[in-house]
């Protein structure tokens, strides 16, 4: 979890694709801005040096505070503590043992291709090769967690991200085609002034991020609503650009998809690092709102 809040500050950084974005010439949002932004005026900014700066500093500290102390015990796995997990299972359990899940997804994934051949569209290139295996595949072995397992048997370590990432582009393309993103962005906009955009924006990108995992995809989507938004209130649009990247990373800590790889790497579960990983959203929401509001 320690490890994995430190992805948080990367969209601050000079891996951040949203500022780079903005400082590379013919990008798709330069016409909207009216020209390119320099990294002076996004990672090299005060308000950017001083969040990356704070936390820094804070998260390390916040991290050792939650660390648990050392504990020599060691636990067995008897029946009993066997039957007490069985008992203790959640609805996500239960729905991964459940076909319900399989054949929701399949029905969906059938759906679109009987579409695209009564429309004439359906051309059997790799894309839909790869399509119809993952759904064939994952009717085969009927439950969530036997299609899981026998990825995790064929990829120890890529298997989880084999199977999510296919589902996560499927999200990501409902939200952005049908403009539910655009939206969601368009509201928290509505309620903003030349002060609380910045903060706003940040908010928004944050909601959407668990939709659009994607720092490029989402400036795509957010760059149409919030920089004529911040032309027409007078915002700053630098500052503006930045809290759609910092909503972006801010929200990986809530978010699983990125930290799949990590996960695979520890053998972890999601759930084992979720409780510390809220913790630091929390308390790095609440400082990264603070900064935005006081240089907007």
């Amino acid at each position: 979890a320690s490890s994995y809040s430190g992805f948080l500050l990367w969209h601050g950084g000079l891996s951040g694709s949203i500022p780079l974005l903005l400082n590379t010439k013919g990008n798709f949002s330069e016409e909207l801005i009216g020209g390119t932004i320099p990294i002076s005026a996004t990672l090299f900014s005060p308000f950017n040096l001083v969040i990356l700066g704070s936390l820094f500093i804070f998260l390390p500290l916040l991290n050792s505070l939650m660390a648990k102390p050392e504990d020599p015990q060691t636990f067995f796995v008897t029946s009993d503590t066997k039957e007490e997990d069985r008992a203790a299972e959640s609805l996500a359990d239960r729905l991964d043992d459940s076909p319900v899940v399989t054949l929701v997804l399949a029905a969906m994934g059938i759906g679109f291709i009987m579409q695209q051949v009564f429309r004439g569209e359906f051309a059997l290139d790799l894309n839909r090769i790869n399509f119809i295996f993952f759904f064939v595949g994952l009717l085969l072995h009927w439950r969530p967690r036997r299609f899981l397992m026998a990825a995790l048997d064929g990829a120890k370590k890529t298997g989880p991200i084999l199977i999510q990432y296919p589902l996560y582009a499927g999200i990501m393309g409902v939200m952005v085609k049908s403009g539910l993103a655009d939206s969601m962005s368009q509201i928290f906009v509505n309620l903003a002034n030349a002060k609380t955009l910045p903060l706003l924006t940040f908010l928004s990108a944050g909601l959407v991020n668990f939709f659009v995992p994607s720092g490029g995809g989402q400036w795509a989507v957010q760059a149409p609503v919030v920089i004529p938004a911040a032309q027409h209130l007078g915002a700053d649009i630098p500052l503006t650009a930045m809290a759609v990247a910092w909503g972006d990373s801010w929200t990986n800590l809530a978010q699983p998809f990125w930290a799949l790889p990590l996960l695979a790497i520890a053998g972890l579960k999601i759930r084992d690092i979720m409780g510390y990983c809220i913790m630091s959203l929390i308390f790095s929401g609440a400082l990264i709102s603070a900064c935005l509001l006081f240089f907007a």
